[in-house]
């Protein structure tokens, strides 16, 4: 399967397998395409039992600015919105049931979909340089890919909610301090290397057990969550605040919401 991919790149080296976001020129943002190939690997991932670790990046400096806007909103109509967020619910379910031990290794931008994607790695490393944003709310949206479920993990609901509805970009410090990320880092290459033979050292497979037993427990309720995202999803990108939302990205401006 390594190389046959156009926008995600599989290497496995001995137990640990590379995968990386591949549309630099558009952030990595997620199209179709993407989330199509990112399943399929995940999937691919998931079977082969030589694999132990599996680690999450992005190509250039980046490592997702969530979901592919211009291609958004060319999606026609419920079923065709529907397909799409169900595809996003499998690769989430997918990336956070892997058996193996995952790490999401944030450079450059993580934000919205991109974001709910790191958070769903067991450890989530970021550079000095790298911007988190759950900054769906900017354009009237709510959050997708579990991004209710896996900010309430880390940083409980009050502060989830609030971090919702701020919608503001922080960077890696900021992030570790409220315990959204784990661990900030100058050099993302050497601290990847540093975590691999950390974990290379210990019984992998009682970890990957306990793993088990938590994402066991905590299955339905992201299920759920991922239901009433799109379900709340499809509700709000018909209102006239996200027509808003959108319109002042094109324009450039700030928008004006009326709660509709």
């Amino acid at each position: 399967m390594e190389g046959n991919l156009q926008t995600i790149h599989l290497a496995v080296k001995g137990k640990v397998a590379y995968i990386t976001l591949n549309r630099p020129k558009s952030l990595n943002a997620m199209n179709v395409l993407m989330m199509n190939e990112l399943d399929h690997c995940f999937k691919h991932v998931r079977k082969d039992k030589s694999i132990k670790i599996v680690i999450l990046q992005g190509k250039s400096e980046n490592f997702s600015a969530g979901g592919d806007i211009k291609e958004m909103l060319q999606i026609d109509g419920e079923q065709e919105f529907y397909s799409v967020m169900d595809k996003i619910h499998s690769i989430i379910m997918t990336f956070y049931r892997l058996p193996q031990v995952t790490l999401a290794a944030v450079d450059g931008a993580a934000a919205g979909l991109g974001l709910s994607l790191a958070l769903a790695a067991d450890y989530v490393i970021c550079s000095q340089e790298a911007k988190i944003a759950m900054n769906f709310i900017g354009i009237g949206l709510i959050p997708d890919g579990g991004g209710h479920f896996f900010m309430e993990e880390r940083i409980g609901t009050n502060k989830a909610k609030q971090l919702i509805w701020e919608g503001k970009t922080m960077d890696a410090l900021q992030a570790m301090h409220i315990g959204l990320i784990d661990e900030t880092v100058e050099d993302l290459s050497e601290a990847i290397d540093h975590r691999i033979t950390l974990w290379l050292e210990k019984p992998l497979l009682a970890m990957s057990r306990t793993k088990e037993i938590y994402t066991e427990l905590n299955r339905e309720k992201l299920q759920k969550t991922l239901e009433l995202e799109k379900q709340a999803q499809w509700l709000v990108r018909r209102s006239k605040d996200h027509r808003e939302g959108i319109q002042a990205f094109v324009e450039k401006r700030r928008p004006m919401f009326k709660g509709e």
